[in-house]
């Protein structure tokens, strides 16, 4: 199987502090990748310098075998990487549906699909898809009015509007209930299923390593165990800096 990212050696400092440390992984085409670790381990930090909102001081970031390493965020976007963010980000004032269609008519979906047209359509088609009724009132209302766990599937479909070969999710189940959790895995497998690449930034380990086929795990920056997540999370270094075994 191919390789779609290579990280090699990324180091970024902010100041005196070391945010990450060295950290080099590979992931393959239609994997899912998760990246765990406690608070300031480096994790969004990571995700920032693989889609260009923060410039490494040291390493390289290739997307199939291409050095994107210090892009823009909308040329790293264009290429066919998108994310959702840890706080979700929606255009509040406009309307759910109108902040999918944003997406739809950006230039990468002018290139892979050649034409702009039944945007709207499309829209409610990927809404339906993360979660939401076809007939919901909440597709027509602003999307700042929306419940916390709506807004996460807004993020999602917004990531998935862009058409990307792989999605950088941070932190996609945080403040979602354990029903609400069950019902976005399914879909996740799918899009794996499909063809996409996942890499997940995640707190709830447990979750997210049902449906992970990788597991890294970040301390202060520094990657320390990478592998099956059964295996990873038995690791006595894991289980001593990160989950509190002894």
């Amino acid at each position: 199987m191919s390789k779609i990212l290579r990280v090699e050696n990324v180091t970024k400092r902010f100041g005196g502090i070391i945010a990450v440390k060295n950290v080099s992984f590979e992931v393959d085409e239609k994997e899912i990748v998760a990246i765990v670790g406690p608070n300031g381990a480096g994790k969004t930090t990571l995700l920032n310098i693989i889609n260009g909102f923060v410039k490494p001081d040291e390493g390289r970031i290739y997307f199939r075998d291409r050095d994107i390493t210090g892009l823009p965020p909308y040329k790293i976007a264009q290429l066919g990487i998108s994310r959702t963010f840890q706080t979700p980000r929606p255009i509040h004032r406009l309307r759910t549906v109108f902040n999918i269609i944003v997406p739809l008519v950006s230039p990468r979906i002018k290139r892979t699909t050649g034409w702009f047209g039944d945007e709207l359509v499309r829209a409610i088609d990927i809404l339906e898809e993360v979660g939401f009724e076809r007939d919901s009132e909440y597709l027509w209302k602003p999307a700042g009015l929306l419940p916390h766990g709506y807004l996460r599937r807004v993020e999602l479909a917004r990531a998935l509007a862009l058409r990307p070969e792989l999605i950088l999710l941070d932190e996609l189940f945080s403040g979602l209930s354990s029903p609400e959790v069950r019902s976005i895995i399914p879909l996740l497998l799918k899009l794996r299923d499909r063809g996409l690449t996942l890499i997940m930034v995640e707190h709830r380990v447990k979750d997210v390593s049902e449906i992970a086929d990788r597991v890294i795990v970040l301390h202060k920056g520094e990657k320390i165990e990478e592998g099956d997540p059964e295996t990873v999370l038995k690791s006595e270094r894991v289980l001593r800096v990160y989950l509190g075994g002894r």
